[in-house]
């Protein structure tokens, strides 16, 4: 969507889609207490509910895996949607019309996006009936020689195309869409003729199974668009970058297994899923670019260095090798470990199951070799390496992909293999490595690899490269910074509007100063006082933890006493860090040679401790 969606139009996007419905339609809620509803996290394996919706404060969060957000956040991570998406989404069930701010591109016309993925899925239904007319007896021949029964068929929602030219556009018409509509979404042609016709068809669809477009496969000699394979052209909801067929069988395997296996085509698709290897996905009418690395890498999630693995199957002739360099320019899309499989006998997944059974298709798979490494080997071929010229350039070659291994371990291993290859001095191999990897620091735009920009990280707690820390929730030194934002964000009323003269620098760990100083910048507005604090955090993990202090539950009835008391405890703790820094400069100060000095270091640390009496007696209060 071009443009800006109103910012009034998002609040009210939040304001009727309540969260427990949102989240309910795919995680079974029981009261929790409270007003609270527990369930199974949707996001990671649990036996034991740890995830918690708060209906009144709009919120869910997990204590597990440490997911959360709001009802649009958690279409976003379900659905593995953007941000506009999942307000598209949600504003299309609550009824919003959503206004755009025009940033110089195309308008969209209101309510287009719906009626186009109604109009797909309606599509869908029809191609699915024709499969099984007698005029589909060529497209069942085609699937039955594939190796795909008639219930493989049904559980992919293979469907066929009649070859008429206005089946489709006329059942639709009498559906109540307009020709315009379907031109809009991919379905018919300016002129009024079915864009597909005398094909089979795979329905194309997002991880939350709505119908974004279709991929179809030629059947005739006389089809008059020449391409075996063609898609759904460019809509409002399809873009070919963005989109993987099989995603919606495959996205919540990917995320339980940490693994994806990207194959080339449709049939590919259908045949290691029934084989067994429930993750595998196929781009659809492109080459697998850096959006598809990005969704992929989303979906598995950010649990630390290399957790996961992703698995492409190549051919292993030309075009396969050129495929595997394509996918390494873009690996550091990843944080996973990326890997080749390659059938030596250069079938592909669908073919290999045909021909040797499913089990064959799983070792395939089972065979993978890291990517590095294929691409290494490769590289190499196009070398004379019993010349002594050709090693050398087979070496400056191959150094940079060297340099572009991210697991550091695994380094010195390489060095020995790529000099084992080469049959060279590990020595000289080492030398030429670190010649590479100073001339990419010094120019980077000579390393083989181009590292695309890295993609905003969103309330992802445990991500690598996050500046602030996670606090650890059971740390009992940070137990009253965290009762006392606890009690701030919801149950701000309270406190006085100096918040009980809590400052920053009483909270000792920078996750709880941050929240803290987004409390500080927010006026009170009771209906949406959580929701600005959120707006007013520019870091993700504070975000994060604010959301997570929010729907954590209060141990007892909150009053001004119990405020009073936590804030108080919270002041105490940071006088006595100030004591104690102000003893140690003491006792570094010469009162000789210093005596000015030393004189008001004294004076300051008698002033600290009478406060640390006033606040010892005003933090007599039960505390949790």
């Amino acid at each position: 969507m071009a443009g800006r969606i109103n910012d009034e139009d998002i609040a009210l996007v939040r304001e009727r889609a309540r969260i427990d419905d949102v989240v309910s339609a795919h995680v079974t809620l029981k009261p929790a207490g409270g007003g609270s509803l527990k369930g199974l996290c949707p996001f990671h394996d649990e036996k034991t509910p740890s995830f918690q919706v708060t209906p009144a404060r709009g919120f869910y969060y997990c204590f597990g895996c440490g997911e959360g957000g709001d009802a649009i956040t958690f279409v976003q991570k379900i659905s593995n949607l953007s941000f506009t998406e999942a307000v598209q989404q949600l504003a299309d069930r609550t009824g919003v019309q959503l206004r755009i701010t025009d940033d110089g591109g195309p308008r969209q016309e209101p309510g287009l996006r719906v009626r186009i993925l109604e109009a797909n899925a309606a599509a869908e239904e029809f191609y699915r009936r024709q499969l099984m007319g007698p005029a589909a007896l060529a497209a069942r021949q085609m699937l039955d020689g594939r190796g795909f029964d008639r219930a493989a068929a049904e559980h992919f929602g293979v469907g066929y195309a009649p070859r008429g030219g206005r089946e489709l556009k006329n059942h639709l018409n009498r559906m109540g869409f307009k020709d315009a509509e379907l031109v809009k979404a991919g379905l018919i042609r300016e002129h009024g003729h079915d864009f597909f016709q005398g094909r089979v068809l795979w329905p194309i669809r997002d991880s939350g199974s709505a119908v974004l477009g279709f991929g179809a496969r030629k059947l005739f000699d006389d089809d008059r668009m020449p391409a075996k394979y063609l898609n759904t052209p460019e809509t409002p909801v399809y873009k070919k970058s963005h989109v993987l067929y099989g995603l919606d069988l495959a996205r919540r395997n990917i995320g339980k297994k940490s693994q994806a296996v990207v194959v080339e085509g449709y049939t590919d698709v259908m045949a290691a899923h029934l084989s067994g290897v429930d993750t595998a996905v196929a781009s659809c009418g492109t080459a697998f670019g850096d959006d598809h690395a990005r969704l992929l890498q989303r979906l598995m999630g950010n649990q630390g260095a290399f957790s996961g693995e992703v698995v492409f199957t190549f051919d292993g002739d030309a075009a396969g090798q050129k495929a595997a360099l394509k996918v390494f320019s873009g690996d550091q899309n990843f944080i996973a470990q990326t890997y080749v499989a390659i059938e030596p006998s250069g079938l592909d997944p669908c073919d290999l199951r045909l021909q040797h059974g499913e089990a064959a298709v799983r070792e395939l798979v089972g065979r993978r070799v890291p990517l590095y490494r294929f691409v290494m080997e490769n590289t190499l071929k196009s070398y004379d390496l019993d010349r002594v010229d050709g090693r050398l350039q087979a070496l400056r070659a191959a150094a940079p992909l060297v340099t572009s291994i991210r697991d550091t371990s695994l380094v010195n291993g390489y060095l020995r293999e790529l000099a084992s290859l080469l049959g060279m001095d590990i020595d000289e191999v080492r030398a030429e490595v670190t010649r590479a990897r100073r001339r990419q620091q010094h120019d980077p735009q000579r390393g083989r690899r181009e590292e695309p920009a890295p993609e905003p990280v969103q309330e992802d707690r445990g991500h690598a490269d996050q500046a602030t820390p996670w606090p650890d929730p059971r740390d009992r030194l940070l137990g009253v910074e965290r009762g006392t934002l606890k009690l701030m964000l919801q149950h701000p009323t309270l406190f006085d509007t100096a918040w009980n003269h809590v400052r920053p620098e009483d909270f000792s760990h920078p996750a709880y100063r941050g929240v803290f100083e987004a409390i500080q910048q927010v006026a009170w507005v009771p209906e949406h006082w959580a929701e600005q604090v959120r707006q007013a955090t520019a870091d993700p993990v504070v975000q994060q933890l604010e959301i997570a202090l929010l729907v954590e539950p209060v141990l007892r009835t909150a009053d001004e006493a119990y405020a009073t008391a936590y804030a108080s405890r919270l002041q105490l703790l940071g006088v006595e860090r100030e004591i104690k820094d102000l003893k140690s400069r003491l006792q570094r100060t010469n009162p000789l040679e210093h005596e000015a000095e030393h004189k008001r270091l004294f004076s300051t640390l008698l002033e600290l401790e009478v406060r640390r009496k006033q606040l010892q007696q005003a933090s007599l209060g039960a505390l949790e």
